[in-house]
């Protein structure tokens, strides 16, 4: 074991560094050196995010007995990490925490919701295996390990349901039927007296200093993940070429280009059943056909990064832990279309990100370029970087263009579309982030094997998808879980409910172009027609829990004034009818609502929807609609001159 390498994978995603991340990875570099530890005995490097957003800044740590994962660990226990990764625990300590200080919430019977003979996969938990690089299986805690068996199973005294929880007490095993709580259920509590009545409590001795921070990676929030597109991220050094490709980076364009015809390509693509991650829906491979089956000449490829939604941060993971996996997937989209030009459009607001792609683009650049360098192949692709003013509107994809060519970020009527004449007149594919970061596993994998990912009830949903979970839950992060999944499980086994036990309200999903699921519909899939039918959509994959307190005309006022700023102007009913909606909906929030105002907004939103020019106008009454079809008692409380400040105006419908 002595010889075995050790290291520590620091996340360094946007949400750890604001936690204080990069200040810590620094004491653990000066503490490794304090130790006298030579870097390749105790490796220690900055990974993409590490999912937990919450809980940051995350520090992952790998050794021959498994994986272990800490969150919020302050720089001054730098010395305590670094001695956690050698091994240096003393026996008796629990790999147990409590989760964070709430009123204990009902959850599942203990086991309802594992999966049967499933693998857990995850950033979290890793050990190499030979031949396997780029998503390699989980390797279970080593139970010979000291402290794992120091002390007897905590479930020999049972707890008291009825007795008020401790939130200073580690937690027994009793907490896998509690999802909120971030606990290894097979760790002793260290509160248990050992099996020798002669020997101290264990509770007696020091504790380690690391206990409150260290994390299950276990937990649901994890386990039930499905990583594809975040298969390495979490694992490699998104600054590092030669880390991406150790990790299998470029292997499938590889492929592509010496074995695969542009045809084949787009085969597997439309075989795999994946449909645009960005919101929308629309089959992935009917539009690379599209493209390619456009009159001979130039053709573009983009990718969308302009993630504008609130509470969406998806495609942002994928950026800045993972650039080579989008660039991969756009070389690849480019050789299935017959490109040879393209472009990586990210909003300015995502700083990170921009420096992780335009390193990525350097760093292929001195290799000699996508094709000449990475794959042995005169292919000419060139990829450029564009940064946007951060308009929301510009994630349309024709104001996306406009953007791109220098122009002012509006729509334009649509047909003719950006596939049949594009950037410079030229037929475009536009594809979302996390679409093209999908489109190298399934070359390597098959289109087949996507497509079997998910649930069969669901058949128009294959594959996996990532959402943001934030709001009013217990761990907000990042999840990458197979479509067809019941939203229930996604917030409150993953998520862990509502903060502080309190029951759920609804799941805001698809940012201001999306609708509101109340808690009555928990158990809807996750599926694209399933949430149309609800009023909402999957969108990008921002996925914001409301609690009791949120008054839903508040809501939708918050996600129409965030359209009317973002409106572009060009066209009357978004430039004046989200004005106007807001304007109905002040008076009804300040108690001054009137007889016919539900009625008004109804007739006013349907028209906005039916004639606006593109996506914006079109989609920004879906909140109100939403939270008007689920939550009416709320409005007709307003409407009677109680205004919106109770939220239990009415129940779910």
């Amino acid at each position: 074991m002595s010889g075995a390498v050790r290291r520590l994978r620091c996340c360094d995603g946007s949400a750890c560094r604001n936690g204080g991340g990069i200040a810590l990875r620094q004491a653990l570099l000066a503490a490794r050196a304090a130790a006298g530890l030579a870097e390749q005995e105790l490796v220690i490097r900055a990974v993409g995010c590490l999912r937990l957003c919450g809980r940051g800044p995350l520090v992952a740590a790998d050794g021959p007995g498994g994986s272990r994962l800490w969150g919020g660990v302050p720089p001054e226990l730098a010395s305590a990490l670094v001695a956690a990764a050698r091994g240096r625990r003393r026996r008796g300590q629990a790999l147990a925490i409590p989760a964070p200080a709430h009123p204990p919430q009902a959850g599942p019977a203990p086991g309802e919701l594992r999966l049967a003979g499933a693998r857990l996969w995850g950033p979290c938990l890793w050990e190499p295996a030979p031949g396997r690089s780029p998503q390699p299986p989980v390797a279970p805690f080593d139970p010979s390990a000291p402290a794992a068996s120091a002390a007897p199973a905590a479930s020999a005294a049972p707890a008291d349901p009825s007795a008020p929880a401790d939130p200073s007490a580690p937690v027994a095993s009793a907490a896998p039927a509690d999802p909120s709580a971030l606990v290894d259920p097979s760790a002793p509590a260290a509160s248990v007296a050992p099996a020798d009545p002669s020997a101290p409590a264990a509770s007696a001795a020091p504790l380690d200093p690391l206990a409150p921070h260290q994390l299950d990676p276990h937990h649901p929030f994890f386990a039930l993940q499905r990583p594809v597109v975040l298969e390495c991220c979490g694992l490699i050094d998104p600054d590092s070429l030669d880390d991406a490709l150790d990790h299998g980076a470029y292997r499938q364009l590889q492929r592509c280009l010496h074995q695969l015809t542009p045809a084949a390509v787009r085969d597997e693509i439309r075989a795999s059943g994946l449909r645009g991650r960005g919101g929308a829906g629309y089959p992935t491979g009917l539009k690379w056909d599209t493209v390619a089956l456009q009159p001979p000449g130039p053709r573009q490829v983009v990718a969308n990064g302009d993630e504008g939604d609130p509470g969406a941060f998806m495609d942002r993971t994928v950026m800045e832990g993972d650039p080579h996996r989008l660039l991969e997937g756009l070389a690849i989209a480019a050789y299935a279309v017959g490109a040879e030009h393209g472009f990586v459009y990210v909003r300015a607001e995502y700083p990170l990100a921009i420096e992780r792609l335009r390193g990525a683009l350097a760093a292929i650049a001195a290799r000699g370029g996508f094709g000449p360098g990475l794959c042995g192949s005169p292919w000419p692709l060139r990829i450029a970087l564009r940064v946007g003013a951060g308009a929301y509107v510009c994630g349309e994809e024709t104001a996306l263009l406009h953007s791109i060519e220098g122009g002012r970020g509006t729509p334009r009527p649509r047909p003719p579309y950006p596939a049949q004449r594009g950037l410079g007149g030229a037929p475009t594919l536009i594809n979302n982030v996390e679409t093209l970061a999908a489109v190298p596993a399934i070359l390597r994998q098959g289109g087949a094997w996507y497509g079997a990912i998910g649930d069969p009830a669901c058949p128009g949903s294959r594959g996996t998808k990532v959402f943001s979970l934030s709001g009013a839950v217990v761990h907000t992060g990042v999840v990458e879980v197979p479509l067809g999944l019941p939203l229930r499980t996604v917030v409150e086994t993953m998520g862990g409910g509502v903060v502080g036990g309190a029951p759920l309200k609804a799941v805001q999903t698809g940012g201001p172009s999306g609708g509101c699921i109340p808690a009555a519909r928990l158990d809807t899939r996750l599926d694209y027609e399933a949430m149309a039918g609800l009023g909402a959509i999957l969108g990008s994959g921002g996925m914001v829990v409301l609690g009791p307190a949120t008054a839903m005309p508040e809501l939708a006022r918050y996600f129409m004034g965030f359209c009317v700023q973002e409106s572009c102007g060009l066209c009357l009913p978004c430039r004046a009818g989200t004005v106007q909606l807001a304007a109905l909906l002040d008076r009804l929030i300040e108690g001054r609502g009137a007889a016919g105002d539900l009625e008004r907004l109804e007739e006013l939103a349907g028209m906005v929807r039916a004639t606006s020019l593109c996506g914006l106008g079109q989609s920004a009454p879906n909140p109100l609609l939403s939270t008007l079809r689920h939550f009416r008692g709320e409005y007709l409380q307003a409407c009677a001159g109680g205004g919106a400040g109770d939220p239990a105006g009415g129940p779910p419908a």
